[in-house]
């Protein structure tokens, strides 16, 4: 699928979509998630008690990226819908990110709590995503 055929404007707030549901998930999770991540508020923040943006930068452009790539998927499977969306997303979740993210945690032994929530987010994110992107069409 070539740039040019790719809809900028749902790919765009999709993304934006999945950054700010990001934020309201980890935000009200913030304390479970930081210990199940076994870190504490002054680990987060560092040495200057600023916070890194970093991982705010790399979250924008990661949502951008999965918005552009579940709409090729959905442009392939057929005339983009809501549900084709939804549907897309939850297989791409089931089959890609939760069992990603299940390796990736069992591997370093963290809690599954942090995969739950971690893994929460992405399929709430997906699903959101797949329903812009096929609204949009």
């Amino acid at each position: 699928m070539p740039f040019n055929e790719i809809n900028w404007i749902a790919v765009l707030v999709s993304a934006f979509v999945g950054y700010a549901i990001g934020a309201v998930w980890y935000m009200s999770l913030s304390n479970p998630w930081m210990a199940a991540a076994g870190l504490t508020k002054d680990m987060i923040k560092g040495k200057n008690d600023k916070q890194n943006p970093m991982p705010f930068i790399i979250a924008a452009i990661a949502n951008i990226v999965m918005a552009m790539m579940l709409f090729g998927i959905l442009v392939h499977v057929g005339d983009p819908t809501p549900i084709r969306g939804i549907i897309s997303a939850v297989f791409i979740w089931i089959g890609f990110v939760l069992t990603t993210l299940s390796v990736n945690n069992a591997y370093q032994m963290k809690p599954l709590r942090l995969t739950l929530i971690d893994g929460g987010h992405w399929l709430v994110n997906l699903v959101a995503q797949g329903a812009i992107l096929g609204w949009f069409g």
